[in-house]
């Protein structure tokens, strides 16, 4: 098979929840078990970061990535899920994966996901510790895809584990309280290993301080104490309480012997971007007009965009939106702004939202705007609207983010 046909293949034929949502969903680690010895143990051999939350775990991963490379390590990265190409999941030092080694991979392992009727999402982990064993990386940042206990990720033994925060997402498989939900995310944490929790909330400290006390693993809130503030090429006042978590799980590395100095943090923090290739993070496409992407979609993730954006000087705003059909908006509604001309469209995948159902619910809560037949016309038709002192905003979907850039 090509490169092509490879993911055709893996994208076809076995569940994908990026794509099918909840049919995808699988309630253990069975599989991924399977998988890891038939791969001889792949994560074993090659020291790790695990990284969970609700919202800012990508950035988070990217930055440690960053700074674990300034500091000369041979840094893997896993993280999910893809904008442009399959292969931005799985990336050392920034560079991505090879099609070969995707394809080789994929051609030796066949039979074996066959038989075993094994998800995209476990065969992409596997792949990825496989590449990153076979590499030999020092350390590999890994972004668990959703949750954490039942995280095709959560077989690997970390230095340290990181949860960013809490946040009502995802509520048909996590649990529909934030307390649940921190149980799920919380299944990270194992016996002896040191834990960075991003920000204390009243519901889920008690849960992951007995999480912490069950496994004898010491726990630091990143954003309890005083850290030194860096500045860094991902904008948007939203990643201050990333850069707070960042810094507190590199002084947990730093007692565990990794050399990270200063100036290390400093550059990494600066050149997260260079370094790992990330995108769409309040990603600023264009001037006159100003055209924003940002791939925050649940109701934490819309509350700091949201506020970011007040920040922006502009006359008018216009918002390029479209979601997936199973996501609850009745959260983010209120936060979007009254005063914008709204572009409703629909991804093109096949858990999209009609985009006629979503100018409905729009219209509903006194959002007004037109409907198009592709993220690429609601943007092409939003630059020929907007003036140049006004403001385009695209978002509400990693999908409509990743049409665009």
């Amino acid at each position: 098979m090509t490169y092509q046909e490879t993911l055709n293949w893996m994208f076809a034929q076995l569940p994908m929840y990026q794509k099918q949502g909840k049919t995808a969903f699988k309630k253990d680690l069975g599989n991924t078990i399977k998988l890891a010895k038939h791969l001889n143990n792949p994560q074993t051999r090659f020291k790790s970061i695990h990284v969970a939350g609700t919202n800012g775990k990508g950035s988070t991963s990217h930055m440690l990535a960053s700074i674990l490379q300034e500091a000369g390590y041979k840094v893997g990265l896993y993280t999910s899920p893809h904008l442009k190409d399959f292969r931005e999941r799985i990336k050392i030092n920034g560079q991505v994966v090879s099609k070969q080694f995707v394809m080789g991979f994929i051609r030796r392992n066949k039979a074996f996901f066959e038989a075993h009727r094994l998800s995209f999402f476990e065969m992409t982990v596997g792949m990825a510790f496989d590449y990153f064993a076979k590499q030999k990386v020092d350390i590999a940042v890994v972004e668990v895809g959703m949750g954490g206990r039942l995280d095709s990720t959560n077989i690997i033994t970390p230095e340290v584990s990181v949860i960013t925060n809490i946040g009502l997402d995802h509520t048909q498989f996590l649990g529909t309280t934030l307390k649940e939900i921190a149980g799920e995310k919380g299944g990270i944490i194992k016996p002896k290993v040191p834990v960075v929790i991003g920000e204390t909330q009243r519901e889920t400290t008690p849960v992951f301080k007995l999480l912490g006390d069950n496994n004898n693993a010491s726990i630091v809130f990143a954003d309890a104490g005083e850290t030194k503030t860096f500045e860094s090429d991902l904008k948007g006042s939203y990643q201050e309480k990333n850069k707070k978590t960042v810094i507190s799980t590199v002084k947990v590395l730093q007692t565990l012997g990794y050399k990270i100095i200063e100036e290390n943090i400093k550059s990494g923090f600066l050149n997260t971007i260079k370094n790992t290739g990330l995108l769409g993070r309040w990603q600023i496409l264009q001037e006159k007009p100003k055209v924003i992407c940002d791939t925050g979609h649940n109701k934490e993730g819309l509350t700091y965009v949201m506020s970011q954006l007040k920040k922006e000087a502009f006359n008018k705003l216009h918002i390029v939106i479209g979601v997936v059909n199973d996501k609850d908006l009745t959260p983010i509604l209120p936060l979007l702004p009254k005063k914008a001309t709204y572009y409703f469209c629909k991804p093109e995948i096949s858990r999209g939202l009609n985009e006629k159902v979503l100018q409905q619910i729009f219209n509903d809560n006194d959002l007004q705007g037109e409907i198009y037949s592709s993220v690429n016309e609601a943007y092409k038709t939003a630059l020929k609207v907007a003036a140049e002192k006004d403001l385009i905003f695209i978002g509400g979907s990693t999908f409509v983010v990743a049409e665009i850039i």
